[in-house]
């Protein structure tokens, strides 16, 4: 079965991407580097084991041409993220990972780790070194529970955390821990 990578982006507006970010270096900077990261990012994790999709928000920017024509595209749809989430995951029939366009060290190596891991578990998670998580992924996606993500603290230390409460009796591998972007203190050194 084909390997699904998802990448959820959100159409690069001032004061609609990276808010956090914007408080620290500016509405406009933080904007460019938003734009700029996610497709870095797409065109460092082309790779043949695996299709790339597209989760975009707004739903409207589906039609959007800051990322490449060629990537299938599908709306986040309404919800808080946890929803959103599960949505999207539940959308391809598996094994697939999920991640956000905000993790500058990102690689194939790292991707391709998380698909291994789904050979033998359930679910996969990247930790985040914020206690949150910068990939969530499931071997069989139908059969995730329905209350996946419920009461999660996201942008919170807990989320990792909160979200593994949510599987009990599933099998969970954790991956590699990366650092994602919120604030200018998490932005790469040079």
């Amino acid at each position: 079965m084909k390997r699904t990578l998802i990448i959820m982006v959100k159409e690069p507006r001032p004061g609609r991407v990276k808010t956090r970010l914007g408080r620290d270096i500016g509405v406009i900077p933080a904007t460019w580097w938003f734009r700029h990261q996610s497709v870095r990012l797409i065109r460092r994790l082309r790779d043949l084991r695996w299709q790339i999709v597209l989760a975009v928000a707004p739903d409207r920017a589906v039609v959007s041409k800051v990322w490449p024509a060629d990537l299938p595209r599908l709306p986040q749809g309404g919800g808080d993220l946890g929803q959103r989430m599960k949505k999207i995951l539940q959308s391809t029939p598996g094994p697939v990972c999920l991640i956000g366009a905000d993790i500058p060290g990102i690689t194939r190596a790292h991707i391709a780790r998380a698909f291994a891991a789904l050979g033998d578990h359930d679910a996969v998670f990247g930790p985040a070194d914020d206690g949150g998580y910068w990939l969530a992924g499931a071997k069989h996606p139908s059969r995730l529970p329905h209350d996946l993500f419920g009461n999660v603290r996201w942008s919170s230390e807990h989320a990792l955390a909160d979200t593994l409460k949510t599987l009990p009796g599933h099998r969970i591998a954790l991956t590699d821990t990366l650092c994602d972007v919120d604030t200018a203190a998490d932005l790469p050194r040079r």
